[in-house]
């Protein structure tokens, strides 16, 4: 995973309240475990008709935020059941972070080991970006200072736990931080075979 990058960026307005996963991507994208290729789901039916149009009236069609890498969220983004496709098409659609005043915790949680930054913040600040967004205003998003700054000159803080703070910024993820302790994880095999010399951790 790739360490976590200050974003500047126009926002994308998405105002829908209670998105679930089911919505975020269908079904039909699940058959695979790849972690790509599935971008062009995202938000699949209200993004095109049934015959594959598109809506063009879509905020996703909208020119203005064709490269945006930010999306500003209704409230209880990401509930429902806990796929972790959701997170990866909103990745591959070029989404770094996300902005609402709640996120349903698993997705929140797979947002994070997927290099995604959630921000959640009181709907008057949430409103605010929205507005902002809406007028085609860039905001700048520091992690490291846990900020948004917007092209007014605006700054507004926010929270984010220590933890994943830290492994957004090194671009860790389970897996990786555990493997950063691969030499004491064997210095404790060899230590218990000495005692235990039946076992093996083949």
């Amino acid at each position: 995973m790739e360490p976590f990058k200050n974003v500047s960026s126009i926002a994308t307005p998405f105002q829908q309240a209670n998105v679930d996963t089911d919505l975020i991507v269908p079904s039909r994208y699940l058959k695979t475990i790849k972690t790509t290729g599935i971008g062009e789901g995202l938000l699949y039916t209200l993004r095109f008709h049934e015959d594959g149009s598109p809506i063009k009236s879509s905020v996703f069609h909208q020119p203005l935020y064709a490269n945006s890498a930010i999306l500003l969220t209704g409230p209880n983004f990401g509930c429902g059941s806990s796929r972790e496709h959701a997170v990866w098409a909103l990745r591959e659609a070029g989404y770094k972070v996300l902005i609402g005043t709640s996120f349903a915790d698993i997705f929140a949680s797979n947002c994070y080991k997927n290099g995604i930054l959630t921000v959640t913040l009181p709907e008057d600040l949430v409103n605010e970006l929205m507005c902002a967004a809406v007028a085609g205003l860039e905001m700048a998003v520091n992690l490291e200072k846990q900020e948004i700054t917007t092209d007014e000159g605006r700054v507004i803080s926010f929270d984010i736990p220590l933890a994943r703070k830290d492994y957004l910024l090194q671009g860790l993820d389970e897996i990786s931080l555990t493997l950063q302790s691969v030499d004491n994880i064997k210095a404790y095999q060899e230590e218990r075979l000495q005692h235990l010399p039946w076992q093996s951790f083949d």
